[in-house]
Formats: structure tokens, sequence, C-alpha cells
């Protein structure tokens, strides 16, 4: 993704910006399609398990002069006795794997100068699209 894009959207070096998705061109992450589970007589079952090149970061920073992104992601999980413990994570990214941002709501557009796109007033349904 290119630097100066990235500038724009984050700001000078070292300022630290709110939660988005990070998409990279590498398997980063795992996800879990549900829990895993202690059947009877003791054998477990795995959940299934999908990479994805989705990184989920709470907080975001650029650097410019070292050419990354600092990524820090929140995971909220439980011990036996009950109690939640948050696991924090930084993940240092290289500008030239990241293939895009995403952002929750269009706030950044009016940042990035850019008019917002029109909404339709009614749903527009295409061809063969069942209603009802």
């Amino acid at each position: 993704m290119d630097s100066a894009l990235l500038k724009k959207l984050f700001g000078p070096s070292g300022q630290w910006h709110g939660a988005c998705v990070i998409m990279v061109d590498a398997d980063t992450t795992i996800k879990t399609m549900g829990p895993d589970s202690i059947g009877a007589g003791g054998s477990k079952t795995y959940s299934p398990r999908i990479p994805s090149g989705r990184v989920q970061a709470e907080a975001v920073c650029y650097h410019a002069d070292h050419h990354a992104l600092f990524a820090v992601q929140i995971a909220r999980t439980k011990q036996s006795t009950g109690e939640d413990i948050l696991v924090k994570t930084l993940s240092i990214l290289d500008i030239n794997h990241i293939v895009g941002v995403e952002f929750e709501g269009l706030a950044l557009l009016e940042h990035l100068g850019m008019d917002l796109p029109p909404v339709p007033d009614q749903p527009r349904y295409g061809p063969g699209t069942l209603v009802g």
C-alpha cells in the first residue's frame, strides 16, 4: 500500500488511532468457527480453524521512518477460575505487505476530501431477486 495514503489515513508518525481491520498478503491470523469441546471419555473435539489475512486491530500507529504499521490486538480470555484476562498483542507490519485497510463508517472519506456516496431512497432489487 502506498505510504502517502497511509500517512493521509493515519497522520504523521507516532500518533495512535482507533480500531480498524488491516488486510495483508499473508495468513496472519487464525479464526476459530466455535469452541473446542471435550466429549465422552475425555476425547477432545476441535472446532475448525480458518487462516486469514485480516488483522483486527484495536489501535493502529503508522511509523513512516520504519516503513511499518504498528497494530495492537486485544483478546479477552477466561481462566479456569472464571476470571477474565486481557491478552494484548503488538504486531509490526511491513507497509509493503499491506493490501488494504477497513474502517467502520464513512467519516474518513470527508477527512480525505471526498464526498459521501449517494444513498438510494428505496432499495433496488436486481433481476431474479426474490422479495417477500
